[in-house]
């Protein structure tokens, strides 16, 4: 990063959390680069060193508190663009030598700068980039080489600053495709062009990731990527629900949306993965303890204990950033996530998820042809109680005890306390109730029942008033039936791994 007197400080300020974004999106694939992070003016300031990385002496946390603690001091005069690639050259001599040529052949190198391209001092880059080409194409490229190493090297260059020397800075940029060199007026928010840059082949199969903003169109898929919308007609007025990817060829919903009558023939599910939306249907399973009847001579005319239900879909999903599984509770893959590392338990995992007495989720509703979030608290712990009481002033509700009603298998939310929750509408049923998790999204529950409509006939986003709830099935609670399914091994589909404890 440029922090030479041409440099504004706010470009400064705004490339160094450009980066801090970037480092954070990354760690998010659950890959661990090395990294090293200069500042430049007459003098290069290495903020961190990628050779500490070699000798285990920084973590990732480090990284970024380093990052974040350092400030411009008196400006430089000069400018010495080229010592800032002399620098990398030597570092990458220093790892070869350290690590043998072989395995510095596996070893992938990206180069991002932030500069105007003005330099005063140390003679043209370019040839010191050619030594850095050299070195890591090994005299492999070009369409005649069998073994091109082009893909081995990457070099950015974000152009930065009021007057921007592009004839200088447009060479030095490399790699393979031609989405290198960026003119930046505006380096405020850089997701979208990280995303362009990260490749996503290398990271679909990963659960969870989302775009954190909406792409130009307005389209919210890639927001929401795991989302899929569920009709079944049978007898009488179709039935919308929401679900939840949860696999290449499963999707989670409420076991409330069937009937006894309905077939695999009767359900449709919508996912757009670019390869046709409607999806046909293999089959879908019910827990087999949901009983909506199980305690009508208890005063409880329709009981959702376990509304939990998969449906199999007939072919695997075309995963990419349109379409890609959540994360749920009690797999390796969520760990993954969470960076938990060694053998990681269920607990461990609910314990970072629903780790306060007023846990911030979310879920979705539709609206027309799209989709909208809407936010909750979960009521935990010592606010649960005073939450599902109202469970007491639903229709067809005649006992006094509300734990007849709502067992432990249940998230409570709604209300106006702390905060003006959301409610659920009609067709919101069967939808992830979910966190975002450092770039990762991740089930916890699934939108079961409510005591109150207070959606009309229009549905979206509403809010709750002082008395409804909302009750959501806990996935934690339904891990043995997701196991039994998902990660059953025999079967014709690629399994989750599923925790031992």
């Amino acid at each position: 990063m440029d922090i030479s007197a041409s440099i504004e400080e706010k470009h400064f300020n705004d490339a160094k959390n450009a980066v801090t974004k970037l480092i954070e999106k990354i760690a998010s694939f659950t890959v661990t680069p090395n990294y090293e992070i200069v500042f430049f003016s007459s003098e290069v300031f290495e903020v961190v060193r990628i050779l500490d990385f070699l000798d285990k002496k920084i973590t990732l946390k480090a990284v970024l508190t380093e990052l974040e603690n350092f400030k411009i001091g008196e400006k430089n005069t000069g400018t010495d663009l080229n010592s800032v690639f002399t620098t990398f050259l030597e570092r990458m001599a220093i790892i070869k030598q350290q690590v043998g040529e072989e395995r510095f052949k596996e070893h992938r190198h990206v180069l991002i700068f932030f500069t105007d391209g003005a330099y005063n001092m140390g003679g043209s880059p370019a040839p010191t980039v050619e030594q850095i080409k050299n070195m890591v194409y090994m005299n492999q490229t070009g369409p005649q080489s069998n073994q091109s190493r082009e893909e081995y090297l990457d070099i950015y260059i974000f152009a930065i600053g009021a007057e921007v020397f592009d004839s200088d800075l447009q060479p030095l940029a490399t790699g393979i495709g031609d989405r290198h060199y960026y003119k930046m007026k505006d380096i405020t928010n850089l997701q979208e062009t990280f995303d362009d840059i990260i490749d996503e082949e290398e990271v679909k199969g990963l659960c969870g990731l989302h775009k954190d903003y909406e792409t130009q169109n307005g389209n919210k898929r890639q927001r929401y990527p795991w989302w899929a919308s569920i009709t079944i007609k049978n007898q009488g007025l179709p039935r919308d629900c929401l679900g939840s990817l949860v696999t290449t060829k499963f999707v989670l919903t409420a076991a409330h949306c069937f009937t006894f009558e309905d077939l695999p023939k009767h359900v449709k599910v919508v996912i757009d993965d670019g390869q046709g939306k409607e999806k046909k249907i293999k089959t879908f399973k019910i827990h087999p303890q949901y009983n909506i009847s199980a305690k009508v001579n208890k005063g409880v005319k329709e009981f959702y204990d376990y509304d939990v239900a998969l449906i199999q879909l007939e072919e695997d999903v075309n995963i990419s950033s349109a379409a890609r599984p959540i994360c749920i509770p009690c797999t390796q893959e969520t760990s993954d996530a969470l960076k938990l590392v060694g053998e990681s338990t269920c607990k461990q995992q609910e314990d970072i998820l629903l780790k306060t007495h007023l846990e911030s989720l979310s879920f979705l509703t539709k609206k027309g042809i799209t989709v909208h979030e809407k936010d909750v608290k979960a009521k935990i712990g010592d606010n649960r109680d005073d939450c599902i009481k109202h469970a007491l002033e639903a229709p067809g509700i005649q006992t006094n005890d509300p734990k007849e009603v709502v067992t432990d298998n249940f998230l409570c939310t709604g209300g106006q306390e702390p905060t003006v929750d959301h409610i659920s509408c009609k067709g919101d049923s069967g939808g992830a109730v979910y966190k975002n998790y450092e770039h990762r999204t991740i089930q916890v529950a699934l939108v079961s029942w409510g005591t109150k409509d207070l959606c009309g006939s229009g549905g979206g986003v509403v809010n709750s008033d002082r008395t409804s709830r909302d009750f959501h099935i806990n996935l934690f609670r339904v891990v043995p039936f997701l196991k039994s399914i998902l990660g059953d091994d025999t079967l014709d589909y690629a399994p989750l791994t599923f925790l031992k404890s």
